[in-house]
């Protein structure tokens, strides 16, 4: 296939993976309306889990299931205890304090966050450049955690910024403790789901209920686990490899939170802040400053 149509299919199907990933922030906000966190945790694992499944079957990997070792097991059983246990836990909870702007702008910054922790966990170097892009942003995580604008109803709960900022280190030390495994992506994120579900199911029993007084808002569980964590990782994995470059999909991510404030202004009915907007912006273009910098020299490598 010519590497033209490929770009094209992989920039096609990366809008949509940035589109499907922009609907989360809006149905983690209903759905907590409805659901409590442990709940939404539980159904939207399950849904994950089933989905994966089918993913899995579909893709020709149950004979990849199947060789995985008992360490290979035990490694995936701790992974899922970072993701999805803690981090979508502390990540709901930061959701059901804060306004749905706000969360989804501070957790947006856990790149940053992941190569604070790469330095100390994996030995990597700081550039001049990094230093400027986690100065920018944390000068917009401050932005959006100022109060600012605030109107009723859209207050800043502090306990909730701290929720979101540590899902942010719950999210790159997951990604740090995967940096050396080699396996199959989505075998390694259906074991961590797996091994998650019965953590999710005694969280939900003991401190809430597993059925839900409004069944109907299953539904919003049932896409979080769709959308959010299972059909839509397989949508991106497949847009990086029809890519003839990952740059060119890469950047295509950072749509995802600018359409986010678009749902969440028309389906949730905030309004969104001034704030919001130059801190978002202030994180975002530290992202890009740090990704389209140049490549890292060997003197910035470890040795």
């Amino acid at each position: 296939m010519p590497a033209e149509t490929n770009d094209r299919l992989a920039v096609a199907l990366g809008l949509v993976a940035a589109l499907l990933w922009s609907t989360a922030a809006t149905a983690f906000k209903l759905t907590l309306a409805h659901l409590d966190l442990f709940q939404l945790l539980f159904w939207a694992v399950l849904t994950a889990c089933i989905c994966l499944a089918v993913i899995t079957g579909v893709t020709g990997r149950w004979p990849l299931l199947r060789r995985q070792t008992r360490s290979d097991w035990l490694r995936a059983a701790l992974l899922g205890l970072l993701n999805p246990f803690a981090y979508y836990l502390i990540l709901f909870e930061a959701y059901s304090r804060l306004p749905a702007q706000a969360a989804l702008a501070l957790n947006y910054s856990w790149p940053i966050a992941l190569m604070l922790l790469s330095v100390p966990l994996l030995g990597h170097r700081i550039r001049r450049i990094d230093v400027l892009a986690a100065a920018i942003c944390y000068g917009g995580v401050l932005v959006v955690s100022l109060p600012g604008d605030t109107s009723p109803g859209m207050s800043i709960d502090v306990v909730g910024i701290l929720f979101a900022l540590g899902s942010t280190l719950v999210w790159a030390g997951y990604w740090v403790a995967r940096a050396a495994d080699r396996g199959d992506p989505v075998i390694g994120l259906f074991l961590g789901f797996l091994a998650a579900l019965p953590c999710t199911a005694i969280l939900c029993a003991i401190y809430s209920s597993l059925v839900p007084a409004e069944p109907a808002a299953l539904a919003g569980a049932v896409w979080v686990g769709l959308f959010e964590m299972g059909v839509t990782f397989l949508v991106w994995l497949q847009a990086l490899r029809h890519a003839s470059s990952a740059a060119r999909v890469a950047l295509l991510i950072y749509v995802s939170p600018f359409l986010s404030l678009v749902f969440i202004h028309f389906v949730v009915g905030e309004p969104v802040r001034t704030a919001t907007l130059i801190g978002l912006a202030l994180i975002v273009g530290a992202l890009l400053l740090q990704q389209l910098a140049p490549p890292r020299t060997t003197a910035d490598r470890p040795a």
